[in-house]
């Protein structure tokens, strides 16, 4: 007996106990509008001929790419086989809308489009969004963000004309060795795989998309490929009902709109010996249809696939999928040779003519659902704009920060708490580039790259560090690259974490894990699932306690990690990084900030700049653009660090002073007399921290101390106080080849004690009180302001680029110069500082001298903005903050804080007057300014060496560019 009549003999006995489609309203593929979708149905259907029916079954394959015949081709087959359907595969969106378009209008009734789009449209076009993997998804435990994805995906997928989305996967993959699956499957438990197929169905239907769960009836645990060969599922029929079939019970219950049955051998369902089970009436009808109540579509997966196209003939191997229950007809092989047989077994009465409608009406009841009734073609129109939509990003944003999964963590390695004493190697392992997490882990702490050639030299490279954190890089090019850690890396993991303590990131499937025989020496794992750019930057900012970790581990790696496993990590009120739209922030409105960053640069206000901007702690918006300086040799990037002249106020000295105050050793109400004895018995004896820090104690502005060691005769520094070399009595350094006398300070401290003060009492912006800061916060702690304010605040905070004398410090290409000074150093500052009066101090002022980058920046005014927390260490008291940051002296129309810029009180200040009163921060000479407000909880960085090449260029100001920037963040909230 031949294969084709063994199938009939299998077949022929069931044809009469098929029942019609029936159309009650709980079908899943009933329109709202019950009447008018019977009646399109009804028309159509008695419209058609027999072998136009007949092509309603079929749905074929389309590539876009495809040379001009290939789809000449498909032409034919919607021209004169009536093909109900295509799929579309490999290609591009613009060709796909094209020749989408061009075939529906062939068409005599509107073509059901479909396409494999589990993660997306990019699992088949270019220029398309992908979203995670299944895999990835599972680990996420809020199944709301699930039903956004298949609302995503199902956007994308009518923007472009596709009707069912072959999605999702709800193989429950409990076989780490499954070739096929894997990743595409949400995970190995059947409770976390129904609940998330069931939220993203959900999605995907709400916007008028098919979905489709495959592969029936479970393709998860098995080792071999469908597409290849025909695996064998060889469990009981009561096991197949508990596990695989499980999640297709939950669906069928939600409304699932069809199914996609896979080509399986499955001797517990079927009897006969290595039978597809697409082909199998008992699996197809008996299981799907009759035991398991489904009424939506059933389609077959890919005819042409090995798994079930080795089985027999084209044509022979369509009327066995027909007559075993399936609707429709996926990537047929000979669609007129198919075509042809089924006519001829309906001429026949093998097929009768109900069963022919049955599966006809029902795909005309799915085209009606799927708006086909009122078809209008693919607008070609900014179709690439709309596919990769903002709205997309802003998801896989909160989708990644959901899934990232801690599944070890011996004392709470992660999140690392204390900078100050943590000395940070990054090791790379992996076939793929883990820059974006380098990077990122460096916007928290110095973290050092460390490679070697050898695994010894590497040890001994790493026994300077007290923290290691490795990054297994794997390439998430397709959720079928490979995953394994070869023996060297085994190797070398585990001799790097018997010596070390170790955090390790794995940015691969969390069957890596499986690899290693002991993971007991780590000190710390997370599991990150893909190796996008999102993915290692939120790795990072768990690391750090800028995101809690939230996700579970949807499979089990190995005894150690079973499935499930999680722990949530704390959040630290460090910065993370994401989307405006994240913290109610509109990206378009911000985009308008690059014009005037655009117009900055073009006019010559500056050579560079750095904006940050951050809300609800988390940085929205960074630009580093433009050059060093205008020769365009170095472009800026975001570790290059700024003189930031006069935000050295509140950055530097003001932190050290307001602790004092919370250690009750200092108040608004000291006197200078009591903070430098030196000054009792002056005219300044009696000025308060108050009256001073808000410009109300009549000091004069600014003393020019510079002048004094300038030949009255030359105009040229005076050898008495300045020297071209280090000497004895000259080891102040004010700039290359430029020194100072030892006891410059004590002149200046002199010079200042004997000035006059103003005679009436007003506001006056004066940088006199910083100099004396300086010289009592020095005084009382006995070492240096550059000390104090590293061991104090920077290095716990992480703001480990902010620093005074940045040249001992930081290599010179990332210090961004300033002005080149023609009258007094003779030379372009490069890496010294501004200032003249702080120069003379050696470059450390309390007034300015510090250089940072606006990420660091960013961090102290959080800092502030958090009440005086920030990485989990309380630094000041809230009071002492507020304190500060209150107008004494308001009604005097003085708007400074304590230190403290504030906004204008009239027409003219520093801000754009749209800020709210309770809001602080600084400008600087170089062109820097920072604010932030608590109301609405902003922080804004603005850097720049406006002053390069010369100070006389004021045009930054002049035009508004910082004030004006700051009002488009405001403009730029979502109310």
């Amino acid at each position: 007996m031949t294969i084709k009549n063994k199938i009939f003999l299998g077949l022929i006995l069931a044809l009469f106990s098929i029942s019609p489609f029936s159309y009650s309203q709980s079908s899943p593929l009933i329109a709202e509008d019950v009447q008018g979708q019977r009646r399109w149905v009804d028309s159509i259907y008695n419209s058609l001929t027999l072998k136009e029916k007949v092509g309603q079954l079929f749905m074929i394959d389309v590539v876009s790419s495809d040379p001009p015949g290939k789809i000449e081709r498909v032409r034919e087959l919607v021209r004169q086989e009536y093909v109900g359907g295509l799929i579309f595969s490999k290609g591009g969106p613009i060709r796909q809308a094209k020749i989408n378009n061009e075939l529906q209008e062939l068409a005599k009734i509107p073509l059901m489009i479909g396409m494999d789009a589990e993660w997306g449209l990019a699992m088949r076009l270019d220029s398309t969004y992908a979203f995670p993997w299944n895999m990835t998804l599972g680990a996420i435990q809020d199944e709301n963000l699930i039903t956004e994805v298949g609302v995503n995906i199902a956007r994308q997928s009518k923007r472009l004309g596709v009707h069912i989305n072959f999605a999702p996967v709800v193989d429950i993959n409990t076989n780490p060795k499954n070739p096929i699956i894997g990743n595409r499957s949400y995970g190995e438990n059947k409770n976390n795989v129904s609940r998330k197929a069931t939220a993203f169905i959900k999605g995907m239907q709400r916007e008028g998309v098919l979905s489709s769960a495959k592969h029936f009836p479970g393709h998860g645990d098995t080792e071999r490929d469908s597409h290849k060969t025909l695996p064998t599922i060889d469990f009981s029929r009561d096991r197949i009902f508990r596990e695989e079939l499980y999640p297709y019970r939950k669906l069928i219950e939600e409304g699932l709109g069809s199914v996609m049955v896979a080509h399986l051998n499955v001797p517990s369902l079927e009897d006969r010996q290595n039978f597809p089970s697409t082909l199998s009436h008992q699996i197809v009808t008996g299981v799907l249809k009759e035991e398991m109540d489904f009424n939506g579509l059933i389609i077959t997966d890919a005819l042409n696939m090995k798994g079930v196209s080795d089985f027999d003939e084209p044509g022979e191997i369509e009327l066995a999928a027909f007559l075993a229950g399936n609707d429709i007809l996926l990537y047929s092989q000979n669609v007129p040779v198919a075509s042809e047989m089924i006519i001829e077994a309906y001429n026949k009465g093998l097929i009768t003519e109900e069963r022919l409608k049955h599966s006809v009406r029902k795909i005309l009841y799915a085209k009606y659902k799927a708006g086909l009734n009122n078809f209008e073609p693919v607008d070609p129109a900014y179709l690439i704009e709309d596919l990769n939509s903002l709205q997309n990003d802003v998801l896989a944003h909160k989708l990644y920060e959901n899934a990232m999964t801690v599944i070890k963590n011996d004392r709470s390695a992660i999140p690392i708490k204390d900078l100050e004493t943590s000395k940070i190697a990054y090791v790379h392992f992996g076939e793929d580039s883990g820059d974006a997490f380098f990077d990122q882990l460096n916007k928290y702490a110095q973290v050092d790259s460390i490679s070697a050639e050898n695994l010894n030299e590497l040890l001994d490279k790493l026994d300077s560090y007290n923290q290691v954190i490795i990054g297994y890089h794997q390439s998430s090019a397709s959720p079928w690259s490979g995953f394994r850690l070869n023996e060297r890396q085994q190797t070398w993991l585990y001799e790097i974490a018997r010596k070390n303590r170790v955090i390790l990131n794995v940015f691969t499937s969390p069957y890596a894990l499986l690899d290693l025989e002991s993971t007991g020496n780590f000190e710390a794992i997370q599991v990150a699932y893909q190796n996008t750019e999102l993915a290692q930057q939120k790795a990072a900012q768990v690391i750090f306690g800028a995101l809690e970790a939230k996700g579970k581990l949807p499979v089990s790696a190995g005894n150690n990690f079973p499935v499930g496993t999680g722990f949530r990590t704390r959040n630290l009120e460090r910065l993370s990084y994401g989307l405006p739209e994240q913290v109610g922030m509109n990206s378009y409105k911000l985009q308008r900030i690059d014009e005037l960053i655009d117009k900055a640069i073009n006019e010559k206000m500056t050579p560079g700049l750095q904006v940050l901007i951050a809300r609800k702690g988390k940085v929205i918006y960074e630009r580093n653009a433009g050059y060093h300086t205008y020769e365009k040799e170095r472009p800026v990037q975001a570790s290059d660090v700024y003189d930031l002249a006069s935000l050295t106020k509140i950055l530097g000295t003001l932190p050290l002073l307001m602790e004092l105050v919370d250690k009750d050793e200092l108040d608004l109400d000291t006197t200078l007399g009591e903070m430098l004895p030196y000054f009792r018995g002056s005219n300044k004896e009696n000025l308060t921290v108050l009256d001073m820090l808000s410009h109300y104690a009549r000091l004069k502005s600014w003393i020019p101390f510079h002048r004094m060691t300038i030949d009255p005769k030359t105009k040229k520094p005076d050898v008495k106080y300045i020297r071209s070399r280090e000497d004895r009595g000259y080891n102040v350094q004010i700039a290359e080849n430029f020194y100072a006398r030892n006891d410059i300070r004590d002149t200046i401290l002199k010079v200042i004690r004997d000035s006059e003060l103003e005679k009436r009492k007003t506001y006056k912006y004066s940088d006199l009180p910083y100099y004396l800061l300086k010289f009592y916060l020095e005084d009382i702690y006995g070492t240096s302001l550059e000390y104090l304010a590293q061991d104090h605040f920077y290095k716990s905070l992480g703001a480990h680029s902010t620093t005074y004398l940045p040249l001992k410090k930081l290599p010179e290409e990332r210090v961004v110069p300033t002005e080149n000074d023609r009258n007094w150093r003779g030379q372009l500052l490069h890496g010294y500082v501004h200032d003249e009066g702080a120069a003379l101090l050696g470059g450390i002022g309390g007034q300015a001298g510090l250089f940072s980058n606006a990420n660091d920046v960013a961090k102290i005014m959080q800092m502030y903005l958090n009440g005086g927390k920030y990485g989990g260490k309380r630094y000041l008291d809230q009071k002492t903050v507020d304190k500060f940051n209150t107008c004494y002296y308001c009604e005097q129309d003085v708007r400074r804080g304590v230190g403290f810029d504030k906004p204008q009180l009239l027409n003219v200040g520093p801000t754009c007057g749209c800020v709210s009163m309770t809001s602080f921060g600084h400008s600087g000479f170089t062109g820097t300014f920072t604010w932030a407000d608590p109301d609405e909880e902003i922080v804004y960085v603005f850097l720049a060496n406006r002053i390069h090449p010369s100070a006389a260029n004021n045009e930054l100001t002049r035009e508004s560019i910082r004030s004006n920037i700051q009002e488009l963040i405001y403009e730029a909230i979502d109310r």
